[in-house]
């Protein structure tokens, strides 16, 4: 579970000033990037509006991925998603006590972190890909400055997860590695394509399971494809299952054992 190295171009569209809107991002910015006066034809950086995001030189009409919390998809999730009620929600056992410590170990763009923390948890991020954090440390700064309190209980570490299991005692793990890209493309999301094309497959996803067990103090929770074999072949003690993925969860100790519902 090593942590990759990448650097990416840097290309500002015309027009744009290229500022950031956070300027803690410029250090790291600089790098990872270097930049170029010409739109790369592969992958690459870019700033619109002030957000960091990944943009493609095969899709030049495609508006770049980027992390936003406080509008768009990941608000409409947190208004509408369905509360505790929500699948990922029972997996993690937020409707059963709100204020867990979870450790999203395989963070992406955040979009679960987010949902994690909007009913109520505290999550600690894990994203190993130096271009994907970037991305996701732009968006949750951009984010604080919001004022919404909710960005106050996410925070963005680096490295993998074997590196900080001394270090943390979250009560829940969760894990949701990349799974080899569908057969079909037409049934992946155009920024999920994109991202998928930055990070490609987990390869070493099985390698996972052992440290996230040692980790969490009450479950672990798995994010699969529905069809997709469990962990290190590690079956799970529940699952919760939709249409097309489902929740592997190893409990360790009851969610609400030695809480106090009054506190």
């Amino acid at each position: 579970m090593t942590e990759p190295t990448h650097r990416i171009d840097l290309y500002i569209e015309a027009g744009e000033s290229g500022k950031l809107a956070v300027p803690q991002t410029e250090p790291q910015l600089a790098v990872l990037c270097r930049k170029v006066m010409t739109r790369p034809t592969g992958l690459y950086l870019t700033v619109v509006e002030g957000a960091l995001g990944l943009a493609s030189g095969e899709a030049p009409k495609q508006h770049p991925v980027s992390v936003d919390f406080v509008s768009g998809a990941a608000r409409h999730r947190q208004q509408y998603g369905g509360g505790r009620s929500q699948a990922i929600a029972r997996a993690v056992g937020l409707h059963q006590r709100k204020d867990l410590l979870v450790l999203d170990a395989t963070a992406g763009l955040g979009r679960d972190a987010f949902v994690l923390a909007s009913l109520g948890a505290t999550v600690i991020m894990l994203e190993r890909h130096p271009v994907v954090r970037l991305l996701l440390s732009d968006g949750l700064e951009r984010a604080r400055s919001s004022g919404d309190p909710v960005f106050e209980r996410m925070s963005l570490l680096s490295g993998t997860l074997d590196g900080h299991t001394s270090r943390v005692s979250p009560d829940v793990v969760y894990l949701d590695p990349m799974f080899p890209e569908r057969r079909s493309k037409a049934a992946v999301k155009k920024d999920m394509a994109l991202f998928h094309s930055l990070v490609g497959a987990d390869e070493d996803a099985d390698a996972l399971l052992a440290p996230a067990l040692a980790c969490a103090q009450r479950r672990v929770v798995v994010k699969r494809p529905r069809i997709a074999p469990p962990l290190a072949g590690n079956a799970p003690g529940m699952v919760l299952a939709g249409k097309s993925s489902r929740f592997d969860i190893y409990p360790l100790k009851s969610i609400t054992q030695g809480h106090d519902p009054a506190t």
